[in-house]
């Protein structure tokens, strides 16, 4: 009987430390962190997914831009343009850019239609030669019109662009953001990575880091003024690209943007580059 009773206790006592252990590890999985989080290529993407679903049914857009071309020394040109885009559902969108001064480019549009996976397509009309001429698959990474803007950085932000990792946190003035890490999938591109500070309230890039094919800081856009469109849109007014390795500036200065405008894929024709006035 005792040992019976022995037993009893010793079996009970097993199971009632079984029972806490089990205890034990289902709290400590709960409280350990990352045990169910995503990795940091799933943020990355997530955080890329937000901005662009903010950013999605605005339609068609019209505004003026003027850009300051800076060399070295601090000397500076300038130009007028207008520019034209159309939201474009399940794939990129379409932007047609038109220089109206100085004289030299005036007249000289740009057509672009952006792709969420095959190469963008491109043409430039030059008014001196009377031809459109269209822009390499091999060739977005030169820049466009003298700017310190590539080809390819003309073309609209679409998710599958590119593959992603969250970096860290961040504060940039004054603004909590998100620091994420863009790898372009396009096989031509003249960027190994790309380096994005995104504010975490609204969701939009303020500062970008594109680093060359030999993984060498290039050039740094900055976003600043900000304005709100449509009680959802927000859209920078002055854009600064920095190129780290010539010394030079663009910056550009946007106003008059309406939003709605009736345009349609009718006007962002290969037709209306010689049309455009």
């Amino acid at each position: 009987m005792n040992l019976l009773l022995k037993l009893f206790n010793k079996g009970k006592y097993i199971m009632t430390n079984f029972k806490n252990l089990f205890l034990i590890f289902s709290i400590g999985a709960i409280a350990l962190p990352g045990v169910y989080a995503e990795t940091n290529n799933e943020k990355g993407l997530t955080i890329a997914k937000e901005v662009d679903r903010r950013d999605q049914g605005w339609g068609n857009s019209t505004a003026n831009m003027k850009m300051v071309l800076r060399n070295k020394q601090g000397e500076e040109s300038s130009r007028a343009i207008r520019i034209k885009s159309l939201e474009i559902n399940g794939d990129g969108d379409k932007s047609l850019t038109i220089f109206d001064t100085p004289r030299d480019v005036k007249g000289t549009a740009f057509l672009s239609f952006s792709h969420v996976i095959k190469p963008d397509d491109q043409w430039l009309y030059l008014p001196a030669l009377k031809r459109v001429k269209r822009i390499s698959s091999a060739n977005k990474s030169g820049p466009f019109m003298g700017s310190q803007f590539a080809y390819e950085d003309l073309s609209s932000f679409e998710v599958d662009k590119y593959q992603y990792k969250y970096l860290r946190d961040d504060k940039l003035n004054k603004h909590e953001t998100f620091v994420i890490e863009n790898y372009p999938v396009y096989k031509y591109s003249g960027y190994t990575r790309q380096i994005v500070w995104i504010d975490k309230q609204r969701y939009i890039p303020l500062k970008v880091e594109y680093y060359d094919r030999k993984n060498d800081l290039l050039k740094t856009l900055k976003f600043n003024n900000y304005k709100q469109y449509l009680n959802k849109y927000w859209r920078a007014h002055e854009q600064s690209m920095e190129n780290h390795q010539n010394g030079k500036v663009t910056l550009l200065t946007w106003n008059n943007y309406l939003f709605r405008n009736n345009l349609s894929e009718q006007d962002f024709g290969r037709n209306s580059l010689k049309r455009a006035r």
